[in-house]
């Protein structure tokens, strides 16, 4: 009953049933809401409420201890969340939180590209878009990891420049495709230990919205054009290698080239398509503000300008 866009509730009711159960261990199957709502489980089963109190952004990591062994099988290639310490919750005061500490990392993780060849092509597009943006929004992090970088650059070059996720889109059944894209999402979780962008902060703002439920891929690819016009000015090194890697002319411009590749996979182009109205730009404009992807985007955002990115992507 795992819902997209776990929510604390929905959460503490899954907890409830561990504990009710006597199990002593989790298994997470699915794509990146499941392998979350499994952390999150493990991490309301074993620590005393109020939850919110653990997030990152009220500096909670600390106070995170350790978890019931968690086992993750992603069947979808996008989140990474098989092979990073995170997990996004939507909290009952509106604010979708990360939960970060390295005994939320599972204990196995199981990756099976063969476990997605039956994900349907607009899933196998919005997940692929999820880990094309964490390539790139990880490449353009301020914080310095070269290691990191590399792990992002390979990525990028997997699912675009070799264009394994449009060959996955258009054959949902082609093997090879599946096992690069799991390999490009994979990377792209070890990739963004250097951090998001304001990509992210605004995705994570919209993902709040439980009456939609809108996929975190799908915003990804939308919000990504206009937060890459956004750092143009402050990335021009960063960029070049991102053109490289996505197989690019060295005067193309990344963020219309994104958007072709959005259009390619059947992907929309903007919010409205799925639901978001002007009337949300302010909520997810506040969120945008406070959530942990702001701190690493490449150059400050301030309020008027995610009003703008929120208004273009509209």
């Amino acid at each position: 009953e795992t819902q997209p866009n776990p929510t604390e509730g929905e959460v503490i009711t899954a907890a409830a049933f561990y504990t009710a159960s006597g199990a002593d261990g989790i298994v997470a199957v699915g794509g990146g809401s499941s392998l979350d709502m499994g952390k999150a489980i493990g991490l309301f089963a074993s620590h005393p409420a109020p939850y919110a109190r653990y997030g990152a952004g009220q500096k909670g990591t600390r106070l995170i201890g350790s978890i019931p062994p968690l086992v993750a099988i992603p069947t979808t290639s996008g989140t990474g969340s098989e092979v990073s310490s995170g997990a996004m919750v939507t909290l009952e005061d509106g604010r979708k939180e990360i939960f970060i500490a390295q005994t939320l990392l599972p204990r196995t993780a199981i990756c099976d590209p063969d476990l997605t060849l039956g994900l349907p092509a607009g899933l196998t597009a919005a997940t692929g878009m999820d880990a094309v943006t964490h390539c790139i929004e990880s490449l353009l992090s301020p914080l310095s990891n070269p290691p990191a970088d590399g792990i992002a650059l390979d990525g990028i070059e997997r699912a675009v420049r070799e264009g394994w996720l449009a060959k996955a889109v258009a054959d949902g059944r082609d093997p090879a495709a599946r096992w690069h894209m799991m390999m490009a999402s994979y990377e792209g979780a070890l990739a963004f230990v250097k951090g998001l962008g304001a990509t992210h902060s605004l995705s994570h703002a919209a993902g709040r919205l439980t009456a939609l439920r809108p996929h975190h891929g799908t915003l990804n690819a939308i919000f990504l054009p206009h937060v890459l016009r956004f750092n143009a000015a402050v990335c021009v090194p960063q960029y070049e290698r991102l053109r490289r890697s996505m197989g690019l002319s060295s005067n193309a411009d990344v963020a219309d080239a994104v958007m072709d590749l959005n259009q390619q996979l059947g992907i929309p182009a903007k919010l409205s398509a799925i639901g978001i109205t002007r009337d949300h730009g302010a909520g997810i404009v506040a969120h945008a503000l406070i959530d942990l992807a702001h701190a690493t985007n490449p150059r400050p955002v301030s309020q008027a300008d995610y009003e703008a990115l929120f208004e273009a992507a509209l």
